[in-house]
């Protein structure tokens, strides 16, 4: 049986939406493979562990004395310990377990970014998101951007600057961005998911207010131009290398002009605003019912699954999903998100989220593959990558240090 961690919370502000995430992950793990524990950190950086973490009423009434207090350290031979902390003048270090692999459900920074990728690299931990590399670029919207835009990919006009701009020249950069974007614009901090701090412009005055609430959240703002006739399109992949699946496509349900955090993971589908899809109008196509329904994380979003978009649409985002898959060196779980301009008939690629809410275990679960078989097939391409990586040669014969001991 496997010793499998699964980690989640961290120091984000997609913390609750991480710990949603994690507790799915923690049910649907089959416990006839695994002996899974789980890992809490919290919005100050604190591990803990403990059975009342299995529990989503526990967090509402959070009480770290039912917890253990618990860090990662390397093991002797390889590998790592989960160990308890020391707590007072005679408490010890006592091992709780030795992982075989980490589940990461984490959301944003700290956590999604390469921060406990690169962590249990050094450890030689198996781990279920992308690497350091795909897991970096794929948190930061500007570096993803440039990527795709210089693979051929198809992404929207976009211009970047850093709040130290802003704060040195609101009116350049107020210029710049009429200049090379115009209105509507999308107003996005870079290193942020689940829509918060996006906001969309539609005049200087709006545009101004939108770069103060993304420069509030990160250092690094990016401004997009806002796509015409638009439907946002979903599409997921599992596996590593070659070895690769992808999911149908989906189509969020929004009542507002964009995707926001409320109808991600809180609406669940129950109304909203209204706007170009309102309550009455939001009606599946035939044979893709919507679903959604209570706050259960990204499974709460209505949805049409398949979406509503010609076959051969379906097929060029299918393709897309597995470019960028091998483009960015991914595994485990991953969802590309993409913006499709219904009467041009134009798709671009919007983001990819390396680790997606809930593990987008909804869009597998609609062409057969159930929750529990898909965590088997994220552990077994974490424990394939290892294995690759392990292969690797990390050693290279040379009289360097000699010479400069003065030996030789």
């Amino acid at each position: 049986m496997l010793q499998l961690l699964v980690l989640y919370g961290s120091r984000a502000c997609e913390h609750d939406v991480s710990i949603i995430t994690g507790v799915q992950a923690l049910t649907a793990a089959d416990p006839m493979k695994y002996d899974v524990t789980p890992v809490y950190i919290d919005k100050q950086g604190r591990w803990f562990t403990g059975e009342a973490l299995r529990r989503m009423d526990f967090y509402t009434h959070f009480d770290e004395r039912q917890l253990i207090p618990c860090m990662l350290v390397p093991a002797p031979g390889g590998g790592a310990h989960l160990v308890k902390q020391k707590t007072g003048l005679f408490g010890g270090h006592g091992v709780l377990v030795k992982p075989d692999c980490a589940l990461l459900a984490f959301h944003g920074m700290n956590g999604e970014d390469g921060t406990i990728q690169g962590l249990l690299e050094l450890y030689g931990v198996p781990y279920t998101s992308a690497g350091v590399l795909g897991s970096a670029t794929g948190m930061d919207k500007i570096a993803m951007k440039l990527i795709y835009r210089g693979c051929g990919l198809p992404v929207t006009d976009m211009c970047w600057f850093e709040r130290a701009d802003w704060e040195a020249g609101r009116e350049d950069i107020l210029g710049r961005v009429e200049r090379e974007i115009g209105y509507p614009a999308f107003v996005k901090p870079a290193n942020l998911g689940s829509s918060i701090g996006i906001s969309r412009a539609k005049d200087r005055a709006s545009l101004a207010e939108a770069i103060d609430v993304a420069a509030s959240f990160d250092r690094r703002i990016l401004v997009e131009k806002g796509v015409e006739h638009l439907k946002e399109v979903n599409c997921a992949a599992v596996g590593y290398g070659e070895d690769v699946t992808v999911s149908p496509c989906e189509m969020p349900v929004s009542w507002e002009e964009f995707l926001t955090f409320d109808e991600k993971y809180l609406r669940g589908g129950k109304g909203g605003k209204g706007g170009k899809l309102g309550p009455a109008k939001a009606m599946p196509a035939k044979g893709a019912p919507v679903k959604g329904g209570g706050a259960k994380g990204m499974q709460s979003l209505s949805r049409r699954i398949p979406a509503p978009i010609p076959e051969e649409t379906t097929a060029e985002i299918q393709r897309m999903t597995r470019e960028i898959f091998r483009i960015m060196d991914l595994k485990g779980v991953v969802r590309v998100d993409y913006l499709l301009d219904t009467e041009a008939n134009r798709i671009y690629v919007n983001e990819v989220n390396t680790i997606p809410g809930s593990l987008a275990f909804y869009l597998f679960e609609a062409m057969g593959i159930p929750f529990r078989e898909l965590i088997d097939r994220m552990v077994d391409a974490a424990m394939r990558a290892r294995r690759e990586r392990d292969a690797s040669t990390f050693s290279y014969g040379s009289p360097i240090l000699q010479r400069a001991a003065g030996t030789r």
